[in-house]
């Protein structure tokens, strides 16, 4: 069986529309990350300039101790806050790429099962084992596929949740390391 030039237009067509989708995608992707990078400078632009006039103003040694301490503990914490807003740009236009993967495979697989079967119509009489073998191999095919799909989806989820055990540590580091510097003057 072969393609019509109606089903190969269409198939372009289609295959355009994703890439433009993904695209699309990427760019919005680009965009949330300079606009969390540009607001993450602002506010640390900010900060930096208030921390430097109270470090001026302070009055003495004690009080200057007292302001570094105090400087870690939000540090830490709008640092673990950054990490969170990069990782959900970056996994949230990753599932979209995947989305989009898993969509076009499914069609091709399933335009392939067609044309197997057509083709299987096809087929000349006393070939019907060779046909048998040929949709058992596709059949395989489809379902390592499957199981790879299934076994990404788990590794993406077994990392997320390491990503926000580690980032959960290291606040809780950070907090205690900061509660626990003012007694050690």
């Amino acid at each position: 069986m072969s393609l019509t030039p109606e089903q190969v237009l269409a198939a372009h067509k289609a295959n355009l529309e994703t890439l433009f989708g993904l695209t699309n995608k990427a760019f919005e992707g680009v965009e949330k990350l300079v606009e969390l990078n540009v607001t993450a400078s602002r506010a640390a632009l900010s900060e930096v300039s208030s921390h430097t006039q109270a470090v001026l103003s302070a009055k003495d040694a004690q009080e200057l101790l007292s302001l570094q301490a105090n400087l870690f503990q939000p540090l830490a914490e709008k640092t673990l806050a950054y990490s969170r807003h990069l990782y959900e740009i970056a996994s949230g236009t990753g599932a979209e790429f995947g989305k989009a993967f898993e969509a076009q495979a499914a069609e091709a697989q399933r335009t392939f099962g067609n044309l197997v079967d057509t083709a299987a119509k096809n087929a000349p009489a006393g070939s019907e084992t060779t046909v048998a073998v040929f949709k058992s191999a596709v059949s395989a095919a489809n379902n390592a596929l499957e199981s790879v799909q299934k076994a990404v989806k788990q590794a993406s989820d077994v990392a997320e949740a390491n990503f926000n055990a580690v980032a959960s540590s290291a606040a809780n580091a950070a907090k205690t390391a900061v509660a626990a510097a003012p007694r050690k003057r």
